[in-house]
């Protein structure tokens, strides 16, 4: 299902009114996202531990689907509305920042269906990673494992989902020397937020393998990391004056502009503003 909200319409605002019914909403049925749907959609968010926003997402729709069959839940692992409002108290940043900034820069859901969370494997990180703990990149290069060992960035071995683990398992068992491991771990960004791995020891982390544990544990964590690392690199206070080019440049890159992630950041403030 795709992302819905207000204002959508189409097949899956549908859907969703008839879920909605289901579970005892009295809403008009019809192929338009109204204030109603909206309103619903925001109570069953909150009776549900989700972001209470409106937007029905690959979270909501899980949700949905988990009380519809009985099935096992992994939404026990996403973020939930409490997490964000602690997040905005723990930084001094207004709620309806918090709000934009994980709509906008997280990945939607932190987790794969089956538990383990996102990842993207990036082998040009891999190869510089090898060369800072002093192994030889080019030594163990060949064609087998060219799609996770290159020297230049491309996104032309990107698998997605699952299979970025198959990329990371093929990286990790290039060599038993020790360091191969960690680096390829460090090589990959993690979770909701897409924190790279090598981040670890300046986020506070123990070792690479602490911090994938954690991204392993909930997306409370990948929040986590998160706020440490715009603490790190002074963003929080970017967030906090609603500089959306700046924190966008800052978290973004370069290429944010092209992207029209500031736009996309004030936008979805000001939407939870008025909330």
């Amino acid at each position: 299902m795709k992302t819905i909200k207000f204002r959508s319409n189409g097949q899956e605002v549908l859907t969703l009114q008839q879920k909605l019914v289901k579970l005892g909403y009295k809403i008009t049925v019809s192929d338009y996202f109204g204030e109603e749907t909206e309103t619903a959609v925001k109570d069953f968010q909150r009776k549900n531990n989700l972001v209470a926003d409106g937007i029905v997402g690959s979270k909501t729709w899980a949700k949905f689907e988990s009380k519809e069959n009985n099935t096992g839940d992994f939404n026990e692992k996403l973020l939930s509305e409490q997490d964000l409002n602690d997040f905005a108290k723990q930084y001094d940043v207004e709620l309806a920042a918090v709000k934009a900034v994980n709509e906008i820069e997280s990945r939607g859901s932190g987790f794969l269906n089956d538990g383990r969370p996102k990842i993207l494997f990036e082998g040009h990180i891999f190869w510089r990673q090898l060369v800072k703990l002093n192994l030889s990149p080019e030594s163990a290069l060949n064609e087998e494992n060219k799609d996770v060992l290159y020297k230049k960035w491309t996104r032309n071995f990107y698998l997605g989902g699952a299979g970025e683990y198959g990329r990371l398992e093929k990286a990790v068992s290039i060599s038993l020397e020790p360091g191969f491991k960690e680096a390829a771990y460090a090589s990959a960004s993690w979770g909701a937020f897409q924190i790279m791995g090598y981040h670890y020891k300046s986020l506070g982390y123990a070792s690479v393998d602490d911090f994938v544990t954690k991204m392993y544990e909930h997306e409370r964590e990948h929040l986590g990391a998160f706020g440490r690392y715009l603490e790190k690199n002074n963003l929080i206070r970017h967030l906090k004056s609603k500089n959306w080019a700046s924190f966008a440049r800052g978290y973004n890159g370069p290429s944010f502009a092209a992207n029209k992630y500031d736009e996309k950041l004030k936008k979805a403030y000001e939407r939870f503003q008025n909330l």
